[in-house]
C-alpha cells in the first residue's frame, strides 16, 4: 500500500505537467479577455484595441477589450492576478502598475510577482513642454529661469505617481530645480492649463499631447528619449543637452503568474507579430507610440532595471500616495 501511495504521489507532478502541456497545446479555444486599467479613449486603450484587432485574427479567437479603471490601475491588476492562469485573461500594464505602485503605496491589492510579463508593447516617451506665453524657447532657458526663481515655477502632471509626474521629478533631481507639483486628473486638463498660462510647464507623452504640440498651443523643449522622435525631429533630447533624463510610459501585456510558459510563449509570439504588422505598426507611430514587441524575458529584465531606478528616486524624495 505504501508503495502504491508513493507511486501515486510521484505521478501527481507528472499529471500536472501533462495537463499544463495539453492546455498549452489546445490554447486558445475561446475568447481572450484583455483588461485595460484606464477609461476608453486613452493611450493604453488605443494600444489594446489596435493590437487586439490583429491579435484576434492571429489567435483565431475574439479578443475582448474590457476597460476597468480605478485605484491607479490596481483594480484591474488585482483582478488579473487572481484570474486563472490559462491565458484567457491578460492586462495592459504600464510602469505605474509594474514599477511605481509598489513604492508609492504601503499596501496594494495585488503583488507584482503575481503578474507574468508577456511583452513590452510600446513606449510613450516624455516631452518637456511649456506654455507659449512663458517666452521660454529652450530647455536650457527653462532650467535657468526655474533655478533663478526656486519654488516660484509650478508644473502640471496627469496625476500624482504618473510617469509624467515622476519624469519631472527626475528632471528636478538631475538639474537641482525646486518646483511645485500641481497634479491633475489626466493629461488633457493639465495641458489645457499649461496652454492657458495657469501653469508654466509639464512633462507629457506625444500620444496625449500631439494636438496641443502640433497646434502650437504648447511648446516642446526636449524629449526624455535616447533619440529624437520622428514626429518632432527639431526637438532635441535631454541627452543632447548633457542632461541625464530618460523617461517614458511603458505599456506591456502581462498575465497571471500561474500561466504556463508555453501559453505565455504563444501569446508573446502573436502579440509581437501583431505589432510588426505594417498597418498596426504605422497606426501606433501615428498615434505617438514607439512600437516595441519584446520577448517576455526582455520585458522582465526591463521591469527589474526600471524598478531599481525609480524606487530609489521615489524613496529619496519620499513620494507616497497613501
Amino acid at each position: 500500500m505504501k508503495k502504491l501511495i508513493a507511486c501515486g504521489l510521484l505521478a501527481l507532478p507528472m499529471l500536472a505537467a501533462s495537463q499544463a502541456f495539453a492546455q498549452a497545446q489546445a490554447y486558445p479555444n475561446k475568447p481572450v479577455r484583455w483588461l485595460v486599467p484606464y477609461a476608453a479613449g486613452g493611450g493604453s486603450d488605443f494600444l489594446a484595441r489596435t493590437i487586439g484587432q490583429s491579435l484576434s485574427s492571429k489567435l483565431g479567437q475574439p479578443v475582448v477589450i474590457e476597460n476597468k479603471p480605478g485605484g491607479n490601475t490596481a483594480l484591474a491588476a488585482a483582478e488579473t492576478a487572481r484570474a486563472p492562469g490559462d491565458g484567457y485573461t491578460v492586462l495592459s500594464a504600464d510602469n505605474g502598475t509594474m514599477v511605481f505602485n509598489p513604492a508609492l503605496y504601503k499596501t496594494l491589492s495585488y503583488q507584482v510577482k503575481d503578474l507574468a510579463p508577456v511583452s513590452l508593447m510600446g513606449k510613450f516617451p516624455m516631452i518637456l513642454v511649456v506654455g507659449p506665453n512663458t517666452g521660454i524657447t529652450s530647455a536650457k532657458d527653462f532650467i535657468a529661469q526655474a533655478k533663478a526663481k526656486p519654488g516660484v515655477f509650478n508644473y502640471a502632471s496627469a496625476g500624482s505617481g504618473s510617469p509624467h509626474h515622476l519624469a519631472m521629478e527626475l528632471l528636478k533631481t538631475q538639474t537641482g530645480l525646486t518646483m511645485v507639483h500641481v497634479p491633475y486628473r489626466g493629461a488633457a486638463p493639465a495641458l489645457a492649463d499649461v496652454a492657458g498660462g495657469q501653469v508654466p510647464a509639464m512633462m507629457v507623452d506625444l500620444a496625449a499631447g500631439a494636438g496641443f504640440i502640433l497646434g502650437n498651443k504648447v511648446r516642446p523643449l526636449a524629449v526624455a528619449n535616447p533619440t529624437r522622435l520622428k514626429q518632432l525631429p527639431d526637438v532635441p533630447t535631454f541627452k543632447e543637452l548633457g542632461i541625464d533624463v530618460e523617461a517614458a510610459a511603458l505599456v506591456g501585456m502581462v498575465a497571471p503568474a500561474t500561466t504556463p510558459p508555453a501559453v505565455i510563449d504563444t501569446l508573446n509570439k502573436q502579440v509581437v507579430a501583431a505589432i510588426k504588422d505594417p498597418t498596426v505598426n504605422q497606426r501606433m507611430i501615428d498615434f505617438g507610440v514607439e512600437p516595441v514587441g519584446s520577448s517576455a524575458a526582455e520585458y522582465d529584465e526591463l521591469l527589474k532595471a526600471e524598478t531599481t531606478r525609480w524606487h530609489k528616486l521615489i524613496k529619496d524624495l519620499n513620494i507616497t500616495l497613501d
